[in-house]
């Protein structure tokens, strides 16, 4: 399967941090979180991967060139206007035609297992499904409604807080049949406000797939911020053993 990792975007809400560099150069853990990307998606043996650029493009380039460090090969696609996520992908649709293909957001940091997320859209048989997780503000994302089955039956981009349903979120990772393009008609188009929807208006399946491990979106100053709190708690060490687990008493001379 080939993935598209979208890293166009300007991250205007992280303010003066992405002035000069793009938002998935951002360093989590002390690296630009495009690496945990790349070595997520290598992991579950996604090695064919395209880039889309726009907002200082150089600083990608220049670290990851043809990704052969990572283990996997790098094609890039410069926008010169942003096209939005439907519109990246459709300009992409030779490249991954005729097979499903994994869309990724490149400000998401997540440990998902991947491949079982392949694995449910294929015997879902859906033409989409939407990885998800349960945020405390819906009103920032776009939230979705699934039956028993995962089959999505609602989905809203950002309502207004009344108008609020459901607490799982558009995740910002997808895996896709190319035949969603079809829903694609004005440039620039997104997934979230565009072509979901429309599926789901015309009665195809569209399928969610609940996350139950980490997940954090960096577009935000507090979110950055978690992601480095993660990495710190897992960088710390273990506190020590009392004596009275290793089954040893202190003593005082």
């Amino acid at each position: 399967m080939k993935a598209l990792v979208l890293a166009a975007g300007k991250g205007t809400r992280l303010g003066a941090l992405t002035h000069h560099i793009p938002k998935p150069m951002l360093p989590v853990g002390g690296r630009p979180l495009l690496e945990h990307i790349l070595e997520l998606l290598r992991r579950h043996n996604i090695t064919d991967i395209a880039i889309n650029l726009h907002h200082k493009p150089e600083a990608i380039l220049r670290h990851f060139g043809s990704g052969d460090v990572w283990g996997v090969h790098l094609r890039y696609s410069y926008e010169a206007a942003l096209l939005g996520s439907a519109g990246t992908a459709l300009r992409h649709l030779a490249w991954v035609y005729p097979d499903s293909f994994l869309l990724y957001y490149g400000d998401v940091y997540t440990d998902a297992d991947l491949t079982e997320l392949i694995e449910c859209h294929r015997s879902s048989q859906a033409v989409a499904t939407i990885a998800v997780n349960q945020v405390d503000d819906p009103t920032r994302c776009g939230i979705v409604e699934f039956d028993s089955d995962r089959r999505i039956r609602r989905f809203v981009e950002k309502p207004p807080a009344d108008q609020v349903f459901s607490r799982w979120s558009n995740s910002g990772i997808y895996v896709l049949n190319p035949e969603v393009l079809h829903f694609v008609s004005d440039i620039p188009a997104d997934f979230g406000k565009d072509v979901f929807p429309r599926l789901i208006n015309s009665g195809l399946p569209v399928q969610a797939y609940p996350i139950t491990g980490t997940l954090i979106d960096i577009g935000t100053p507090e979110n950055f911020e978690r992601a480095q709190q993660l990495f710190a708690a897992k960088a710390a060490p273990p506190p020590p053993v009392p004596f009275t687990r290793l089954g040893l008493t202190s003593t005082t001379a």
